[in-house]
């Protein structure tokens, strides 16, 4: 028999070798047809497999993130037999599912596939869809998949099969299409109702700049039209809040050729947006007993060789810089953690000195493939809101969870109200690529867990995500359109102390390590200032905004009372401008919409009468005739509100 423990802590018995659409169908008749795949024991299968002795089961829907992963995995494969069908002879390379739909790598050889293609792909996909075809799983022996192959000359699933040993490898089939996978898959193509090919791009085989290009077709699929439709209408406003179309209307970043691929050039209102989130969490962190440091640009590579990022990354970083002195070798800074603590170790610490908290808007540097680079959310070369608290095992806990303080004021502040705490652990049965001592490690996840849960927090734990030096603590944060983005972070780390030699003297007079922990609220500048502006659509909060206050005179002779108002706004730390064009109001009201200026003053006779101004704000129209000190007031009332 079968014991299947459900998430509500019953348990059923069944026949062995029952599977879990048998145990959906044994609950209710409509069941079955909404489950997608199942989690037994933690791990997702196909709903489908048999299930043999004591099983804890979740039945997963569209409604579950596994259930949408499994979905969009098959519907790869689907997408995968249609290309086939419509291109005999392709070559396949991988096609997983993504956050949001699948691609698939696939070589067609002397065929180029455009966005003109796309059409006949999707038909010929729902027209596979419809024959239901079941995805049928089979353990494969290495030679013979290596024979299949062969056959058919597909030279990219012979590349994987060198990695995979003999007795793990399976194959899915659906149709007339069988490839190389682990799975898992729906039961069939049934229920894939509604397709769309997205884009096409180029993306090296194996991430590999050295190695052919292949085309890269992005899809997503549906189980109701509907939601297609609905998706599509949130992809066209996604390309509206696209950060590199604000980042250029608004005048905030660009990007140069001459300069290098990945490393955006800061213009002056950029530049100004980036020193305001900054100086907010300056602010903040000297509240919290934070001190700022600076650390050079470049690291000798034995301090690398020490913290052991150049054993995990060394082969994927910048090439190393070499000096005249013969053997000496730098590189690029990519992290700021093994800098602070050579500054911690430069002085004697006593237990009474600690925590030491250093921070610092430190950048870095890393290699991205060209491929992989985008705006401002991938680039190499960017900068950390970055500090590293220095602390004994008591004070682990108290620390941890003023910096989750530190993270939920930054994330009210700029309005994310949406937010999951994702605690990342260590892979359950691969230790393999994890530095430190078992002891350790389990002493840095339970005090993340025990944070976590007295902060009262919604989270989840994923396992296989910590860094290679501790467990870490994600904010994932959903933006206006439901997009998911990880921001900040913060990491326990036994280790880096161990590596480093770091002490400090305890009240016993004994040498004792202290404990480090890693934090970035914002992540990375560019990064969080790409995710803020999709998110407000580039209407930036009025203590954000490069420019709060557009004056639009009417006419010449308004023009030096405009003048008069704009130094009284500057008095008052208010960012202003003057539009001096020889334009008609109607165009300078347009053009500063159009620029997102919270604010208009308009002038012209009756304000310059009366001294008074007509305000007007961005997106809602005309708001008044206000005398300039109660305007004054109110923005001063409205920019305080963030800080509240």
């Amino acid at each position: 028999m079968v014991r299947v423990k459900f998430p509500d802590g019953k348990v059923k018995e069944y026949e062995d070798g029952i599977t879990a659409l048998g145990v959906a169908k044994s609950l209710s008749n409509s069941l079955p047809a909404k489950v997608l795949a199942a989690k037994v024991n933690g791990q997702v299968w196909d709903a489908t497999r048999p299930l043999q002795g004591d099983v804890e089961l979740v039945l997963l829907t569209w409604n579950d993130l596994e259930g949408k992963s499994t979905f969009w995995h098959s519907s790869a494969h689907l997408m995968a037999e249609a290309l086939e069908s419509i291109y005999p002879g392709m070559k396949f390379g991988i096609g997983p599912p993504i956050e949001a739909g699948f691609y698939y790598d696939v070589d067609p050889g002397d065929k180029v596939i455009s966005s003109e293609d796309f059409k006949k792909i999707e038909d010929k996909m729902i027209e596979l869809a419809r024959k239901k075809s079941a995805y049928v799983r089979t353990a494969v022996p290495k030679k013979e998949a290596i024979k299949y192959f062969e056959e058919k000359g597909d030279q990219y699933k012979l590349d994987l099969l060198q990695n995979l040993e003999d007795g793990s490898i399976t194959f899915y089939q659906q149709g007339n299409f069988t490839d190389l996978c682990r799975g898992p898959h729906l039961p069939d193509t049934t229920p894939i109702k509604a397709v769309k090919v997205l884009s096409v791009a180029g993306a090296y085989w194996r991430g590999d700049e050295k190695n052919k290009q292949l085309t890269r077709l992005y899809g997503i699929t549906f189980p109701d039209p509907k939601e297609l439709a609905e998706y599509l209408t949130l992809l066209e406003e996604a390309k509206k809040r696209d950060h590199r179309k604000l980042g250029k209307e608004l005048e905030l970043f660009t990007f140069s050729e001459k300069v290098g691929m990945g490393l955006p050039l800061w213009l002056p209102k950029g530049t100004a947006l980036r020193e305001r989130l900054e100086n907010f969490m300056r602010k903040a962190q000297k509240e919290a007993g934070y001190v700022q440091v600076i650390t050079p640009h470049i690291g000798h590579k034995n301090l690398y060789i020490t913290s052991g990022h150049y054993e995990k990354y060394g082969k994927d970083s910048f090439q190393p810089i070499k000096t005249p002195q013969e053997g000496e070798e730098f590189f690029l800074k990519p992290m700021n953690c093994p800098h602070h603590c050579e500054i911690y170790a430069s002085s004697q610490r006593s237990y009474r000195d600690l925590p030491v908290r250093l921070a610092e808007f430190g950048t870095v540097y890393r290699y991205e493939q060209s491929g992989e680079l985008h705006g401002l959310t991938r680039v190499r070369g960017f900068t950390q809101d970055d500090a590293h608290i220095f602390c004994r095992p008591d004070q682990v806990k108290e620390e941890f969870t003023r910096v989750i303080d530190l993270v939920l004021k930054v994330l009210k502040t700029l309005n994310f109200p949406e937010f999951t705490a994702q605690v990342s652990l260590r892979d359950k049965e691969d230790r393999s690529k994890y530095i430190g001592s078992e002891e350790n490690w389990e002493k840095a996840e339970s005090a993340i867990i025990e944070a976590v849960q007295e902060k009262g927090l919604t989270f989840k734990i994923e396992y296989g995500e910590a860094a290679f030096y501790g467990p870490k603590l994600d904010f994932m944060v959903k933006d206006a359109l439901k997009r998911s983005w990880q921001l900040g972070t913060i990491q326990v780390d036994y280790n880096l102390p161990e590596r480093f030699e770091l002490e400090y003297i305890g009240s016993d007079n004994q040498k004792h390590r202290p404990v480090m922990i890693h934090r970035a609220p914002f992540g990375s500048m560019e990064r969080f200032i790409a995710v803020l502006l999709e998110h407000c659509a580039g209407n930036l909060p009025l203590w954000l905004a490069p420019e709060q206050v557009a004056i639009l005179p009417i006419g010449e002779k308004h023009a030096e009372y405009a003048q008069n108002i704009l130094n009284l706004l500057k008095k008052s730390d208010i960012r202003a401008l003057i539009d001096e064009r020889n334009e008609k109001i109607g165009k300078k009201i347009r053009d500063a919409e159009l620029q997102k200026i919270p604010y208009m003053l308009v002038l012209g006779d009756k304000e310059l009468q009366d001294n008074k101004v007509a305000v007007r704000k961005h997106g809602e129209g005309d708001k008044g005739v206000f005398d300039v000190n109660q305007f004054v007031t109110s923005i001063n009332e409205e920019t305080e509100q963030y800080f509240v």
